[in-house]
């Protein structure tokens, strides 16, 4: 993961890819296609962290555990930004940066406003829509238009056209995280503990949404959303599918071996929830994310 001090005067790069650290991607990825991430800030009980730099998600849930505070993330701020581009600008010539959805958190509105404090076309903020890898998806794609040589401009149009067709789905373990995110209301975790419902949550127009309250066992709900991309394989660009996850590296494990069947298990990715995914949905949370042809 790139680190804003690590930038240093060289001949300038003409295009800079740059997201935000809930991309939930593979530091190899980051790595290797030259992506640089900008961390969230994670809070627990008044320590403040930068996810993936400072905390690890498994440091965050011992502490989160000892303190007995769920975690939560503060988004960045304009003059952060401002700050950041300011830096890479030294780096890049421009910069497409891939955020967040609206729907879950102000940041992408902040690299707006910190784009037009720039300006003179340098910085193009592109609204995801989504979170997690789903968001890593368009991340992905937007530095394989980089490579194809198109302009920043070219990219920006490509990549609207491939946000709404970003599908996202996942099961949650618990509701405690959701509840006390002011996700889920004291009523529907009471009902959802009691009656053992496993959730399946799906972004719908950039949005969360309960898709599915199925009953009983764990494996069943992701039976049903395995099921879910079984039914839309057809559809499916099949370069890449990803599973992203936090803390259940068996359930990891049972999708891809199931999704093998439909897909090449080398285009088939695993990759961890960062920390705003853990700070929401808590651990042994899981999903199945692709982009639609």
């Amino acid at each position: 993961m790139s680190e804003i001090n690590n930038v240093s005067n060289v001949d300038k790069v003409k295009i800079g890819i740059i997201t935000d650290s809930a991309s939930d991607l593979t530091d190899e990825m980051y790595k290797k296609l030259n992506i640089e991430v900008i961390p969230f800030y994670v809070e627990v009980n008044g320590k403040s962290f930068r996810s993936g730099v400072d905390i690890s998600v498994d440091e965050l849930f011992a502490i989160s555990r000892k303190e007995k505070k769920i975690p939560r993330t503060s988004q960045i701020t304009p003059i952060n930004f401002i700050e950041y581009f300011t830096k890479y600008l030294e780096k890049y010539e421009q910069i497409i940066y891939i955020s967040i959805g609206s729907g879950f958190s102000g940041t992408f509105n902040n690299v707006c406003l910190a784009a037009k404090e720039i300006g003179d076309n340098k910085i193009y903020p592109v609204n995801s829509q989504n979170l997690s890898s789903g968001e890593g998806l368009i991340v992905l794609k937007a530095c394989e238009l980089r490579d194809e040589g198109k302009t920043c401009e070219e990219i920006v149009k490509e990549l609207e056209v491939i946000v709404p067709k970003t599908k996202t789905s996942f099961v949650i373990d618990t509701l405690e995280f959701l509840h006390l995110g002011g996700r889920c209301s004291g009523t529907a975790r009471l009902f959802g503990t009691l009656l053992n419902i496993k959730p399946i949550i799906k972004v719908v127009d950039g949005k969360m949404m309960v898709a599915k309250k199925p009953i009983g066992s764990y494996k069943k709900a992701l039976d049903i959303m395995l099921n879910s991309f079984i039914a839309d394989v057809d559809k499916i660009n099949l370069d890449r599918v990803m599973v992203t996850h936090c803390k259940a590296d068996s359930d990891a494990q049972y999708l891809i071996e199931n999704i093998k069947k439909y897909v090449p298990k080398d285009h088939i990715f695993e990759t961890a929830a960062g920390s705003t995914v853990a700070s929401h949905c808590g651990p042994r949370t899981i999903g199945i994310l692709y982009i639609l042809k």
